[in-house]
């Protein structure tokens, strides 16, 4: 597929945008396609079951053509995608395609243009049905010397195909007509000016005379490059060319190009004035859904008129090559974890660098292109490389290094995060399918001085739908063996399920305040021990203290002091990689879930069993000792970190936008 398209459209296929016609024209109602007949027919349906008698469809004939855009005006490699239209052409199998001019960029001498036919034709003739030339400005326009008065209308007309011309095919007959006749007083061609825009009498003698010959034929289609009928720099010419469709009575739908851009004028007396954008032709792609992009038109002709649909080139997918190990590689490569390591560091002044390596796997059994960049919303930090891509092999693996500096010290609000965009190609046999973009955040550490006590004690707002605190599972170690887990907190609402903090996700361990009522999760030699409340016991508005104990044999539950609940426990604790998050529970994704909804204070991580006993008594803020492995006072936010008071400095970073506020009993 090609990539550009993959980014301007998302759907397989666009329905047409339905637009009035030139403004002080009037225009009829859209035409609304009425229902295919259908009707019960005992003798085609076969069945040994009694159920509903199903209606099946009509066997009127019907056929499909399609129509191409413009192919100049854009880069070089524009016929690669006029090569991927074919190709996506191919799949639909159409009767016939028509073109709406513009075919080769032109505008040159005899040489280059016969060159850059050779070219377009080579291509066109990959299609799997006939093809038909309609012929624009670049395909006709000399530019250099030796210009000839007819310019390329002789080349044209030998290489191509007559300048007007018609063919009938299942009882509807298509013409073609020619919109680069010249100024017949002064030979001037140039479709800026109306004198230059208007049909000779010989072309419109030769479309009387067609139309005539062609009244018994069910539907008549019309192609032609510039869509005159918009008025402005083409003139007035098409009022007196319009009557004369309308007057045939089976004149359809009228398609031209020239604007790279679709739209559609109609209907106007029953006729369909349809413009196509481009197949390779400059493509500014300003608004992609409303027509600014590479397609083209599929046409189906049924007995009671047409319908009309717009292919994005490149998005059209053959069913063939989905195969059982495309659909099961692609989905293992999409699910494949990327590691990704960093020894960046970062000062208290925000400055600081490090190296970043992602190590990227490709599991399965054909090459993928792998492209990293790496960025950030703040615009501070350096890369080196700016951007790093490589074909990895089957079942092989590649480390991409990158250098990540921010030599401008600033720690302010607009401080943000580098990351790393990833995306990947798997490369098939006869495409290449793009896998979802994943951004990767990079580990940045921090070396920060210990913020100063504030006047007023602060906690940390959390707002219950995507705030969190981070800490990253490498950042501090407790090992195996008792543990007590506390933190103060002031509930505003307690939902279904509410994680307060955890990094509990089929392992580890964490505290929940679901429906009001706590509990403490520890998972020890593979299962869970806990010890939660029966009951919903939990005030909100309140502040309350919550310490989890395991002792190496049993887990205990202390609310605002008082022992509330306890539970045998194993010895091994089932480890994890996942952070520790304050304010909500984790998923296998290390992302924030289950999120609490008031303020929190004083959380502290230990590596001893601190309480036991019916009763203890709760401090409101602690210094650190020996087995202190992690101490949050939530006195003040440095950049997006949360000062780690402890001897592991494992700070935590902000996710969303808590923040703090004064605590107030």
């Amino acid at each position: 597929m090609h990539s550009l398209n993959a980014r301007v459209a998302s759907a397989a296929t666009l329905l047409l945008s339905w637009f009035m016609i030139v403004a002080g024209v009037a225009a009829d109602p859209p035409i609304e396609r009425p229902k295919h007949p259908a009707a019960p027919a005992a003798d085609r349906f076969i069945t040994d079951r009694e159920g509903r008698t199903l209606d099946l469809p009509a066997e009127d004939e019907m056929f499909t053509f399609v129509v191409f855009g413009d192919r100049t005006g854009g880069p070089a490699d524009g016929v690669k995608i006029l090569a991927d239209a074919v190709a996506d052409t191919n799949l639909y199998e159409p009767d016939l395609v028509m073109t709406v001019g513009d075919l080769i960029q032109g505008y040159g001498t005899e040489g280059p243009w016969m060159e850059q036919m050779r070219e377009f034709r080579e291509i066109m003739d990959g299609l799997l049905c006939p093809w038909f030339p309609v012929a624009g400005n670049h395909d006709v326009y000399w530019r250099g010397p030796g210009r000839p008065p007819e310019e390329h209308e002789a080349n044209y007309e030998m290489h191509f195909g007559p300048l007007w011309y018609a063919f009938d095919h299942k009882d509807r007959r298509f013409i073609v007509l020619y919109t680069d006749e010249p100024d017949p007083k002064t030979g001037e061609r140039n479709f800026s000016k109306p004198a230059s825009q208007r049909m000779s009498p010989e072309q419109l003698a030769w479309l009387k005379a067609t139309l005539e010959r062609g009244k018994d034929k069910k539907d008549v289609f019309v192609f032609l490059h510039h869509p005159r009928w918009i008025g402005g720099r083409y003139g007035d010419d098409w009022e007196r060319i319009h009557p004369v469709l309308a007057e045939a009575g089976n004149v359809r739908a009228v398609f031209a190009g020239h604007i790279h851009r679709m739209r559609y004028d109609g209907p106007r007396d029953g006729i369909e004035y349809v413009t196509l954008a481009t197949v390779g032709g400059g493509q500014s792609g300003l608004v992609p859904e409303a027509g600014y992009l590479h397609q083209f038109h599929h046409v189906t002709v049924r007995p009671d008129g047409i319908a009309l649909a717009c292919i994005p080139v490149g998005e059209t997918m053959d069913v063939r090559d989905i195969t059982g190990t495309v659909s099961d590689e692609t989905g293992r490569l999409a699910k494949q974890e990327h590691s990704i390591t960093s020894n960046l560091k970062v000062d208290e002044d925000g400055s600081g660098g490090g190296i970043v390596t992602v190590v990227a796997t490709n599991p399965t059994g054909r090459p993928v292109e792998f492209t990293l960049v790496p960025g950030s919303p703040d615009s501070r930090w350096q890369y080196a490389p700016d951007h790093q891509h490589a074909v990895v092999e089957a079942g092989a693996t590649h480390r991409f290094i990158f250098q990540v500096d921010r030599d401008r010290p600033s720690l302010d609000a607009g401080w943000r995060p580098p990351n790393i965009t990833l995306d990947a190609d798997y490369l098939g046999v006869n495409h290449r399918y793009a896998l979802p973009t994943r951004i990767l955040e990079i580990p940045v550490a921090a070396n920060l001085a210990a913020p100063e006590r504030p006047g007023v004690d602060l906690g940390m707002e959390f707002d219950g739908k995507s705030q969190a605190i981070h800490i990253d599972d490498e950042a501090y170690d407790l090992p195996d063996g008792p543990f007590t887990l506390e933190a103060w907190f002031n509930g505003d609402s307690f939902g279904d399920r509410v994680g307060l903090v955890n990094r509990s996700e089929g392992s580890e361990f964490g505290f929940f305040l679901s429906q009001g009522k706590p509990s403490f999760y520890v998972h020890l030699d593979r299962t869970y021990a806990f010890a939660e409340s029966a009951t919903p016991i939990l005030q909100t508005k309140t502040w309350h203290h919550l310490a989890g104990v395991y002792d190496g044999s049993e887990v205990r539950l202390y609310l605002d002091g008082t022992l509330i609940a306890r539970g045998d426990a194993g010895k091994t604790r089932t480890r994890n990689k996942l952070p520790l998050l304050i304010g909500a529970d984790v998923d296998g994704k290390g992302q924030p879930t289950s999120h609490f909804d008031g303020r929190i204070d004083e959380v502290r991580l230990s590596s001893i069993a601190r309480y036991e006993g019916k009763n203890m008594s709760p401090q409101r803020r602690h210094d650190p000792d020996a087995s202190t492995v992690l101490l949050f006072h939530f006195d003040a936010m440095q950049g997006p970190w949360l000062f780690d008071h402890s001897s592991s400095k494992a700070h935590g970073t902000l996710r969303g936008t808590p923040r703090l506020v004064p605590v107030t009993d």
